[in-house]
């Protein structure tokens, strides 16, 4: 079997894509915030009782990015909401803006003023209102997102500016997937990133919550002295429920999630992506207890598969 007979084999796991409709944006007033939040919906135009997925972009993207993704979920039954966060490219704000140093904040606040607001961005979407489940919300987030929504998980960050670290998590959320998420801070940073990025010390102690962590064996971060392993801390170092995804030769954009012709992307892999796409979509139905047999099948093709593209463990 080559790489190819493996993207179609797991491509029948989630079946015939229905059609979308998506509104952007979407503005909401958050006090405290500086500006208004901006938001994208995109949902399945038939269907009720409709997952919802919040998804928190990588640092500098916005409600624009991820199509490779957050396309192929609405596509395939779910409600994808995508925020557009303060330190987004699209808002330019300056280095020495006040709020720069909880920039990391900003952003979980973010993902929860969403699920507060979960009837007004159903509302904005035509035909959307009353068709979602909020008893089955996951978080997922690529990069910078990927500890965004583990915030809401249980991760919780050393903060640069308390000196504390606070339970930020949110018992809305029932699962998670962290893309190429950040592990450990301290020592295992590089001097870069202790300096620009001193949020980056995250513990993993509390995720309790299920997750499904996506990594690349061939993601050499500028941010750690640890190689891709340090991509990993998210499953070993949590409790509970875990998956870990292992993308062969992957590196940070794990073959081309963040858009579809996302400059950012070294290593543009379809195949890979298309993996992420049925596994993510497959496990999320799983966690969520939708249904286990596509989780099943999809684990299967895989582990079956001699030209497989990455490998899937779980504990």
């Amino acid at each position: 079997m080559t790489a190819s007979d493996s993207v179609a084999t797991t491509s029948t796991v989630a079946g015939t894509p229905t059609p979308v409709v998506s509104v952007k944006p979407v503005a909401l007033e958050v006090p405290g915030r500086g500006a208004d939040l901006h938001v994208r919906v995109s949902a399945p135009a038939t269907g009720d009782q409709l997952p919802v997925i919040v998804f928190s972009h990588g640092f500098g993207s916005s409600l624009e990015g991820y199509g490779p993704l957050t396309d192929f979920w609405a596509a395939h039954g779910f409600v994808v909401i995508q925020p557009t966060h303060l330190d987004s490219r699209t808002v330019d704000l300056p280095q020495d803006d006040p709020r720069t140093p909880r920039l990391w904040r900003f952003r979980v606040e973010d993902m929860k003023h969403i699920l507060d607001q979960l009837d007004r961005l159903a509302a904005a979407v035509p035909g959307l209102d009353g068709r979602l489940d909020r008893s089955r919300i996951a978080a997922a987030g690529h990069s910078f997102g990927g500890q965004t929504a583990g915030n809401l998980l249980g991760l919780r960050v050393l903060d640069p500016v308390t000196g504390e670290e606070e339970d930020l998590s949110d018992q809305r959320i029932r699962a998670g997937v962290l893309l190429a998420t950040a592990g450990k801070g301290g020592a295992d940073l590089t001097a870069f990133a202790a300096e620009h990025f001193p949020f980056m010390n995250p513990g993993f102690a509390n995720m309790t919550t299920p997750a499904l962590v996506v990594t690349g064996d061939d993601d050499d971060s500028p941010l750690s002295v640890r190689g891709p392993e340090w991509l990993t801390d998210p499953y070993f170092l949590s409790p509970g429920d875990k998956s870990l995804l292992t993308l062969f030769g992957a590196q940070h954009s794990l073959g081309g999630i963040a858009g579809y012709e996302a400059k950012e992307t070294t290593d543009e892999h379809p195949g890979r992506v298309a993996l992420i796409q049925q596994l993510t979509w497959a496990y999320l139905r799983h966690a969520l207890g939708i249904e286990d047999l596509s989780w099943t099948a999809a684990r299967k093709a895989l582990s079956e598969d001699p030209a497989a593209l990455g490998r899937l463990e779980t504990k």
